[in-house]
C-alpha cells in the first residue's frame, strides 16, 4: 500500500494505492492479511510503573540519601558497640529508616495514578462499526478495520479510523475534539485540496474519536491504530516528559545544599577530633547527629500534607488536583494558554443578533412578532431538536440548527408544538454544493417553502426583501465573527410530484437574517481582568478561524491589536528561535494543530514563564501534558484531555483557574513559612552541636534527641502552619520568577539570624546545666536543659513565623490549629522529661524548679526579640 496524502489525490489514485475495492470492500483473506501487517486498530499501551518502581523514585531526594548515609553510620556503631561487648541502641537506625518508608509510601499515595491518558484515548473508539466486506455490510469490532476497508457513517456515529471519503450525502462531522473547530465541519467527497491543506480544513477525510452529527458517507479506511492522526496526538503524549515542578526543584535544590553542609561540618568535626586524639566512633555518633539536624526529616512528609490540604480546599472551590505538586505550581503561574472553544467560549452556538425590517436587532430583551415569525420559520426549516432533561436543555443535531431552536424556546415557541401544528409535508436536505435547506410545511392550511441557508446564495433567489440591506447586514454580522443564515419564504398552490431545488428555491420572499456565535463565557472576561493586575497573561490557542478567534479575543480583552493574532500557517514558517524571540508578541493562535501547541508552550517556557493551559478536547492533551499545570474542563472536557491534565475543573469555568492560582499562592506562601521554620530550627540544632564539639568536644545532643524534635516536637507547629489564612493581597503581587528562591525577599536572612539565635540559646541552656552550681550540674543536665531550651524555644518560635505583622496585631487565636499543635507538641516534650522510662530511653534526667525557670526564661527569648524586630527593623529579623 503506498502511502500518500489523501486528501491531495482523486478517490480512483486512493483506491488504487490502498488496493481497495469500493463497490464490496476487502475480501476476507486481504483483510486478515492486512490485520497481520499493520495489527490491531488501537492505540499502544505503555504499561504502568509498578508500585515498587513509584517507591523507589521516592528514595532519591538528596535529603533521603543523606538520612540512608545517617542510618548506615548509626548502623555501624551498633554493631561496634557489639563487638566490644556494650549494648547496641538500635533505636536510632530503626527510627531513621521508619521515616524513610513512611515517608516514601506516603509519596506514592498522594502521587496521581498511573498515566490515564492513553486509556482514556482507547475508550473513544467505537466498539462496532458498519463496514463493508465479501460485498455484504455488516458489523464489526473497530479494532478489526485494517488499511483499504469500507466505513459507512450516519449521524451519531464516531467515526473508528482516519478515512477517505468517496461518497457523502450532506454529511458534517464534529472535529471539535480533535481540531478546536467550534463547528461540525462540512464533508464532500468530491473535494481535492492542497497537500499542505490544514488538518481543520481537509474537508474530504474522516478523522478517529471525531462524531458524525449530520448525514451520510462512505470511506476508504486510510489509517488506524497509531498512524491515525489521533494516534499521533497519543504518541505526543508518551513522548511528553512531565518536568520537575519549580517547588520540586527549590526543594532538591535545598536538599543538596544541606547535604554539603552537613558532609563540611562532619570533616571539620573529624578532623579537630583526629588532631584531639577522641575515639573514632564518638566521631561517628557526632556525625550522625550532625546529619540528622542538618537535615528536616519531616520537611517531605509536611510539604506533601500541606498540599494535600490546599487539594481538599480546591475541591471546594471546583477544582481537581491529580497531581499534588501542581497546587504550588499554579501559584507561580505567569502564563495561562487557553483553548477557546469550550473553555473561554460556552461550546454553544447561541443565535445573538437578527436582521429583518432593514435593522440589525440584539436578541437580549422581548422579541417583537416580526422577530417570532423569522425564529418561527427558522425552527421549522431545521432538524435540530432540544429537549428539557432534569431541567437541564439537551441539544440533538446541528448546533447551528439547535442554536434557532433555543432562541425560539427562549420566547415561548416549542418546535414540537410548532411541528404539530405546521407538519412538515416535503424537505430538500442541506448539501454543500447548494448551501441551503428546504422544507415544505402546511401552514394555516396552505403550502409554505421555507428556505435557509447563506445568505449570499439566498439573496441570489430572492425577489422580494431589501436584499441590499440584508446584504450589508451581512456583511457587518460577519465582521463580528457571526456565522449569518438567510431565511426565505414563499407559498405555493400544491406540493410538487418531485421536489426540485430550480422550484422550489426560487421566486423567494427573504424575511430576514440570523447571527449566531459560540459566546464568550460570561465570568471569562472579569478572570481574565484579574489575570491582567496580578501580571499573568492570557493567550487564545485555538483551532478555530482567525477572524472568529480574535473577535471573541477582543470580546474577552486579550486581544487590542489585530496585528497579534496568527495562524497555524504563518506559525509553521517560524523556526523556533524565532518563534522564542516572538512570543510575547502574539495573544491569538488561529487554526493551529496538536504540535503547533506544544511548540507555544515550549516557547514561553524558554522564556523562563510558568505556563498553564487550559483545553477540553483530544487535540489539547499534548499540550496540556507539556505544560507546567495542564487544567482540563471537567464537563465538556474529553476523558483523554483530562488523563493529561494535572488539574481538573469541575464546572469548566475559567474563574476557577484564577481562584485555584490565588490558592496556589497562599500554599506557596505557607509551605514557605514551613520550611523556614523547619530550617531555622535545624540550624539552631547544627550551631549547637558544631560550637559544643569546638568548645568542649562534646555534643549537647544525641541523634535520638533531635530526631524527636525535629520529627515530633517540630512537626505539628509546621503543619499548621500550613493551614494560616491566605494573605488578602495574594493576588496584588506579580507572580513569582521560576528561579526565585525559597529564600527571597530578606528570608534566608532571617532564617540564618533567628537560626543562630536558637542556637545560642541552645549552648547558654547547656553551659548553665553543665557548668554553673545548680543542684546536680552536670553533662547530663547539661544536655537535659539544652534539649528542653530547644524543643521549646522552637515551639514558641512557631508563632513568630506566622505574619510578617505583629501577633498582637494578627491575634494569637486566629489560627486554632497552632494552637492545638503547640499544646499537642508541649505535652510530647513533657512526657519526655517526665516520664522515667522516657527520660531513659532519651538520656536526660529531672530537673528542678530552677532549672525549669531558666529553661522557660530563655525558650520566650525568640517571641520577645522577633516581636522587636518586626516593629523596629522588619525587613532584618522577618
Amino acid at each position: 500500500m503506498k502511502q500518500m496524502n489523501w486528501h491531495a489525490v482523486p478517490v480512483d489514485e486512493v483506491v488504487t494505492g490502498l488496493e481497495a475495492n469500493i463497490e464490496s470492500g476487502l475480501s476476507a483473506d486481504s483483510a486478515r492479511e492486512r490485520a497481520e501487517k499493520y495489527g490491531l486498530n488501537k492505540l499502544d499501551e505503555k504499561p504502568p510503573r509498578t508500585f515498587l518502581q513509584r517507591f523507589l523514585d521516592q528514595l532519591k531526594d538528596v535529603m533521603i540519601i543523606i538520612l540512608f548515609i545517617a542510618a548506615g553510620l548509626s548502623l555501624v556503631i551498633c554493631f561496634y558497640n557489639l563487638s566490644i561487648g556494650k549494648e547496641a541502641d538500635w533505636i536510632e537506625p530503626v527510627v531513621i529508616v521508619l521515616i524513610i518508608f513512611v515517608n516514601g509510601v506516603l509519596g506514592v499515595m498522594q502521587e496521581s495514578k498511573a498515566e490515564a491518558a492513553l486509556e482514556a484515548l482507547k475508550k473513544i473508539t467505537m466498539p462496532q462499526t458498519k463496514i463493508r466486506r465479501g460485498g455484504a455490510l455488516l458489523m464489526a469490532p473497530s479494532t478489526k478495520l485494517v488499511p483499504g476497508d469500507v466505513i459507512v457513517l450516519e449521524a451519531g456515529d464516531i467515526v473508528p479510523a482516519d478515512g477517505r471519503i468517496f461518497s457523502s450525502a450532506a454529511l458534517k462531522s464534529d472535529e471539535s475534539a480533535l481540531t478546536g473547530e467550534s463547528l461540525p465541519v462540512d464533508k464532500d467527497a468530491a473535494l481535492l485540496l492542497p497537500p499542505d491543506a490544514p488538518l481543520a480544513d481537509r474537508s474530504n477525510m474522516v478523522y478517529s474519536g471525531s462524531s458524525i452529527s449530520y448525514g451520510r458517507g462512505e470511506a476508504l479506511v486510510v489509517a488506524t491504530g497509531m498512524s491515525t492522526e489521533m494516534g499521533k496526538i497519543a504518541a505526543l503524549i508518551a513522548e511528553e516528559r512531565e518536568g520537575d515542578t519549580p517547588l520540586q526543584e527549590k526543594l532538591a535544590q535545598l536538599g543538596k545544599y544541606l547535604g554539603i553542609i552537613a558532609m563540611l561540618i562532619c570533616v571539620v568535626i573529624f578532623i579537630i577530633g583526629l588532631i584531639d586524639g577522641l575515639p573514632i566512633m564518638e566521631m561517628f555518633l557526632t556525625a550522625v547527629s550532625l546529619a540528622v539536624a542538618a537535615i528536616p526529616e519531616g520537611l517531605p512528609a509536611i510539604v506533601t500534607i500541606v498540599l494535600a490540604i490546599g487539594v481538599r480546599r480546591m475541591v471546594a472551590k471546583n477544582a481537581i488536583i491529580r497531581r499534588l505538586p501542581a497546587v504550588e505550581t499554579l501559584g507561580s503561574t505567569s502564563v495561562i494558554c487557553s483553548d477557546k472553544t469550550g473553555t473561554l467560549t460556552q461550546n454553544r452556538m447561541t443565535l445573538v443578533k437578527v436582521f429583518m425590517d432593514g435593522v440589525i436587532k440584539p436578541l437580549d430583551g422581548e422579541a417583537d412578532e416580526g422577530m417570532k415569525r423569522l425564529l418561527k420559520l427558522g425552527a421549522l426549516c431545521t432538524d435540530g431538536t432540544v429537549e428539557i432533561v432534569n431541567g437541564a436543555e439537551k441539544h440533538i443535531g446541528d448546533p447551528t440548527e439547535t442554536s434557532i431552536v433555543v432562541m425560539a424556546l427562549r420566547f415561548g415557541i416549542s418546535k414540537d408544538n410548532l411541528s404539530s401544528e405546521n407538519p412538515r409535508v416535503g424537505e430538500i436536505p442541506f448539501d454543500s454544493d447548494r448551501k441551503l435547506m428546504t422544507t415544505v410545511n402546511k401552514v394555516d392550511g396552505k403550502y409554505l417553502v421555507i428556505v435557509k441557508g447563506a445568505p449570499d446564495v439566498l439573496f441570489a433567489r430572492c425577489v422580494s426583501g431589501d436584499v441590499e440591506a440584508a446584504s450589508a447586514a451581512n456583511d457587518e454580522m460577519s465582521g463580528e465573527a457571526l456565522r449569518v443564515l438567510g431565511i426565505a419564504c414563499k407559498e405555493i398552490s400544491a406540493l410538487p410530484g418531485s421536489l426540485e431545488s430550480a422550484d422550489l428555491e426560487n421566486g423567494l420572499d427573504l424575511v430576514g437574517l440570523v447571527g449566531m456565535i459560540d459566546p464568550p463565557r460570561p465570568e471569562v472576561v472579569g478572570s481574565i481582568e484579574e489575570c491582567d493586575r496580578s501580571g499573568i497573561r492570557t493567550v487564545m490557542i485555538t483551532g478555530d478561524h482567525v477572524v472568529t478567534a480574535s473577535a471573541i479575543a477582543k470580546q474577552l480583552g486579550i486581544l487590542s491589536d489585530e496585528r497579534d493574532a496568527i495562524t497555524g500557517s504563518q506559525l509553521a514558517a517560524m523556526s523556533d528561535e524565532q518563534l522564542v524571540d516572538g512570543v510575547e508578541r502574539y495573544r491569538v493562535y488561529a487554526r493551529v494543530s496538536p504540535s503547533d501547541k506544544i511548540r507555544i508552550v515550549k516557547a514561553w517556557q524558554k522564556r523562563g514563564q510558568i505556563v498553564a493551559m487550559t483545553g477540553d478536547g483530544v487535540n489539547d492533551a499534548p499540550a496540556l501534558k507539556a505544560a507546567d499545570i495542564g487544567c482540563a474542563m471537567g464537563i465538556t472536557g474529553t476523558d483523554v484531555a483530562k488523563g493529561a491534565a494535572d488539574m481538573i475543573l469541575t464546572d469548566d469555568n475559567f474563574a476557577t483557574i484564577v481562584s485555584a492560582v490565588r490558592e496556589g499562592r497562599g500554599i506557596y506562601d505557607n509551605i514557605r513559612k514551613a520550611v523556614r521554620f523547619l530550617l531555622s530550627c535545624n540550624l539552631g540544632e547544627i550551631i549547637t552541636v558544631f560550637v559544643a564539639m569546638l568548645l568542649w568536644r562534646a555534643s549537647p545532643l544525641l541523634p535520638i534527641q533531635i530526631l524527636w524534635i525535629n520529627l515530633v516536637t517540630d512537626s505539628f507547629p509546621a503543619l499548621a502552619l500550613g493551614m494560616e489564612q491566605i494573605e488578602p493581597n495574594v493576588m496584588d503581587r506579580r507572580p513569582r520568577k521560576k528561579e526565585e528562591s525559597l529564600f527571597s525577599d530578606g528570608v534566608g536572612r532571617a532564617t540564618v539570624v533567628q537560626g543562630v539565635m536558637i542556637g545560642i540559646l541552645t549552648l547558654v541552656a547547656y553551659f548553665i546545666g553543665r557548668y554553673t552550681p545548680l543542684s546536680n550540674a552536670g553533662i547530663k543536665l547539661g544536655e537535659t536543659m539544652a534539649f528542653s531550651v530547644l524543643a521549646m524555644s522552637q515551639l514558641v518560635h512557631a508563632m513568630n513565623i506566622r505574619s510578617t505583622h505583629s501577633l498582637f496585631k494578627v491575634g494569637f487565636m486566629s489560627n486554632r490549629y497552632m494552637l492545638k499543635a503547640l499544646a499537642v507538641s508541649f505535652l510530647l516534650v513533657l512526657v519526655i522529661l517526665c516520664v522515667p522510662f522516657l527520660r531513659e530511653v532519651f538520656k536526660l534526667t529531672s530537673m528542678g524548679i530552677t532549672e525549669w525557670l531558666v529553661v522557660i526564661a530563655l525558650s520566650i527569648v525568640p517571641f520577645a526579640a522577633c516581636e522587636i524586630g518586626k516593629v523596629v527593623v522588619v525587613k532584618f529579623l522577618w
